[in-house]
């Protein structure tokens, strides 16, 4: 297990699922990465940073969106 730091690029409430960029690489989006039902959608602002834990190191969309901070 691995915690990173990433910034939302977008939110989807419906399926609570999110898209992050993770700290550090520019170019790497990942997309329908699942949030956290305790976070609020009305918390989800787009720019804002976010704790993210990866479950597994050999794939990266298998993570988490587990807090939000500004």
């Amino acid at each position: 297990m691995n915690v990173r730091k990433g910034t939302v690029k977008g939110f989807n409430a419906g399926s609570y699922t999110a898209t992050v960029q993770v700290a550090g690489s520019l170019a790497v989006w990942l997309a329908d990465v699942p949030v956290a039902r305790n976070i609020g959608a009305a918390e989800m602002v787009v720019g804002r940073r976010c704790a993210l834990i990866f479950f597994s190191e050999s794939d990266p969309r298998d993570a988490l969106v587990v807090g939000v901070y500004t």
